[in-house]
């Protein structure tokens, strides 16, 4: 039997956490960043990763997660999925940050759920998944099937077979993942909302997710913003990397 495969686009703090729990699991990953195969050497010494270009990252046969700041979506190459199998699963798990790190982009700015902006990005769909941890817990929080502190990952997508594909490799790297829903309700794992960044397992995580409101987005996200700021100035970090959960 071939191992599964999954690209991952993007080598910074979310995509380096999942690369290494697939790869523990067993995975072949191929890693791509902007910067080229050249640059990931310490990647796959640290991490088992395979460095590749974007097109080979896009290859990936089973999943390929989108692991970069929201405004990179944008630049990367227009026909990069122009070619993936049906049966692939892209995942994406960026948050948009305006002003710090995304500037401004309108779609959505007037509301149009981060996820669904980036699938209409790449012209494909995706699925919503890994945005509401932190990189050090994807790294390190992961535990047996059935363990009362299991971390919950939210999937969000309208696909319902690409979602039960996903929850599986979740609970094949140590983690629950539970279908929260359709793309278009992918707002309620947004930045700031209850489930968002709080590590929480499936009870909580399914009741956080319930009490999510959609009038509340931009106010949760400004909220988010303004713990990054006040953490950054608290540890001398960088907008963009820690205490934001992705990149």
């Amino acid at each position: 039997m071939s191992l599964l495969t999954a690209g991952i686009i993007g080598s910074a703090n979310i995509g380096s956490a999942v690369a290494r729990r697939l790869h523990a699991a067993g995975y072949r990953v191929i890693m791509a960043n902007s910067r080229g195969p050249g640059s990931l050497d310490d990647h796959a010494r640290k991490l088992g990763i395979i460095p590749g270009t974007l097109d080979e990252a896009a290859a990936a046969r089973d999943f390929i997660l989108i692991a970069i700041p929201e405004r990179a979506v944008a630049e990367l190459p227009p026909a990069l999925f122009a070619d993936i199998s049906p049966e692939t699963v892209i995942l994406d798990a960026g948050n948009y940050y305006p002003g710090i790190r995304d500037g401004s982009i309108p779609a959505i700015d007037a509301g149009l759920c981060d996820s669904e902006w980036v699938a209409r990005s790449i012209g494909q769909p995706v699925l919503k998944m890994f945005n509401t941890l932190h990189a050090n817990r994807i790294a390190e929080s992961f535990r047996p099937a059935g363990a009362a502190d299991r971390i919950c990952l939210p999937v969000a997508g309208d696909d319902l077979g690409a979602k039960n594909k996903a929850i599986a490799m979740a609970d094949a790297i140590g983690f629950d993942g539970i279908d929260a829903g359709l793309l278009a309700d992918s707002w309620r794992q947004q930045p700031g909302t209850p489930v968002y960044c709080k590590h929480l397992p499936v009870g909580p995580a399914l009741e956080a997710l319930s009490l999510a409101r959609r009038e509340d987005v931009a106010s949760n996200r400004q909220e988010a913003l303004d713990r990054a700021r006040r953490s950054v100035g608290e540890t001398g970090g960088t907008i963009g990397k820690w205490p934001l959960p992705d990149k």
